[in-house]
């Protein structure tokens, strides 16, 4: 274990990083405001205007946390699946995994029940953080924020090895000791690398800009509207003498009378060429092409519906890039949630195991993309034609991984004849 830097650097951790994880929250739950550009809506009833919601940044994330479906653990020596399906397993994973998604990382926080089993609880970005091992993935000492209400926090914690020390609000601190040799707060990364050890969060800072970007054009094309709307007309040769018209009412009449004067003139009407909303729509699709690329969708999937539908391969085809990213994710989440049932079995058997022991447990995920009626008859062919090569190379346990389809309990059906 490293040197331990001791509460009051955790605190400080936690609050430099906290603003940058209000402000990815604040993108995802649709809450952000694009600051408007100086040059341009210079009038101050067009600046208080009602900002627009988009939500790309939240697509972005659900797109990828909805195909990140945790299943099994493969060779399970020391049930840890026990601990997770008692722990709310179909909440759990989507929690934690979209908590990780939206900061970066999240922490699953370990305690004992009234029964003295473990408790799970997925902690966000904001609410806690730690001094990572890189070796391990694991902390070296972590803090969380337990409790809290407008005032700050009601009740903190401090993670070292063998102990977990409580500081409740106007009350004196108390510790509780366990048998783990890792503290009760498991990092849940994604997309770590040497210099961010925490990882990254799928809301890039490309996403954020490309968002404000595209709000701004939706405010643009909102107040333009309003001039496509009641576009503005024009009299010519109207006397100084004539009584001025309202100009709402002028605006919304249906029929105006002008008289002609004492030498047989007339005011002449015409109407200034109306606005067109062109531009906009192709400005918002150029920034909706953009954040596709960014974050391995397409632009179907951000609105702009394509003329012909895409079959059930041209749509895997076209999310290419979206399913590198979710192999690389379930690579990365099935590590911190083997860490999570390591430090568990630990809490829960009293007995400090070596995380070495676990190495033969693996984590197993649904398909990343659903196979259609199509693909697993591809499958089927594979299957057969590997087999014919290879006898038993195909088996109920890897097509399980393929199609994502349970292998059936019943007794096959005898195909011969009955005496």
């Amino acid at each position: 274990m490293g040197e331990r830097r001791g509460l009051a650097y955790c605190r400080s951790l936690l609050a430099n990083k906290r603003s940058r994880n209000d402000e990815r929250y604040r993108f995802y739950e649709m809450k952000n405001k694009a600051l408007d550009l100086p040059v341009v809506l210079q009038e101050r009833a067009f600046r208080v205007m009602q900002m627009w919601a988009l939500g790309w940044c939240a697509k972005a994330v659900d797109s990828l946390a909805d195909r990140l479906v945790f299943k099994a653990w493969k060779d399970d020596n020391f049930n840890i699946s026990q601990i997770f399906q008692l722990n709310n397993p179909d909440i759990f994973f989507d929690s934690a995994i979209m908590a990780a998604l939206i900061s970066g990382c999240c922490f699953v926080y370990i305690s004992l029940d009234e029964n003295g089993y473990p408790k799970l609880q997925v902690l966000d970005g904001r609410k806690a953080t730690g001094v990572i091992d890189p070796t391990t993935n694991m902390l070296f000492e972590g803090y969380a924020v337990l409790d809290e209400d407008e005032f700050g926090p009601l009740l903190e914690a401090y993670f070292e090895p063998g102990r977990t020390t409580y500081y409740p609000r106007n009350a004196q601190p108390y510790s509780i000791g366990n048998s783990a040799e890792y503290p009760l707060l498991i990092p849940i990364v994604y997309r770590p690398d040497a210099k961010r050890k925490l990882g990254h969060s799928r809301i890039s800072r490309a996403c954020m800009d490309l968002v404000n970007g595209a709000t701004r054009t939706l405010k643009r094309s909102e107040i333009s509207a309003e001039f496509y709307a009641f576009p503005q007309k024009y009299v010519l040769g109207l006397s100084q003498d004539a009584e001025r018209m309202e100009k709402w009412k002028a605006t919304m009449s249906t029929f105006l009378q002008f008289d002609q004067d004492e030498n047989g003139g007339h005011p002449v009407v015409g109407q200034f060429q109306q606005a067109t909303m062109n531009p906009y729509v192709e400005q918002l699709r150029t920034f909706a092409a953009m954040f596709a690329g960014e974050t391995g969708l397409t632009v179907d999937d951000l609105g702009f519906v394509s003329d012909n539908p895409s079959s059930a391969e041209a749509i895997k085809a076209s999310h290419e890039n979206l399913r590198l990213t979710a192999r690389k994710a379930q690579r990365t989440f099935g590590a911190c949630f083997l860490n999570v049932g390591f430090v568990s079995a630990c809490l829960r058997d009293d007995f400090p195991y070596q995380r070495r022991q676990f190495y033969l447990t693996k984590p197993i995920w649904e398909p990343i993309f659903e196979p259609d009626a199509a693909t697993l008859s591809s499958i089927g062919d594979g299957a057969i034609k590997l087999n014919q090569a290879v006898p038993g190379y195909f088996n109920t346990d890897n097509l399980e991984e393929l199609t994502g389809i349970n292998a059936s309990e019943m007794e096959p059906v005898s195909n011969e004849p009955a005496e």
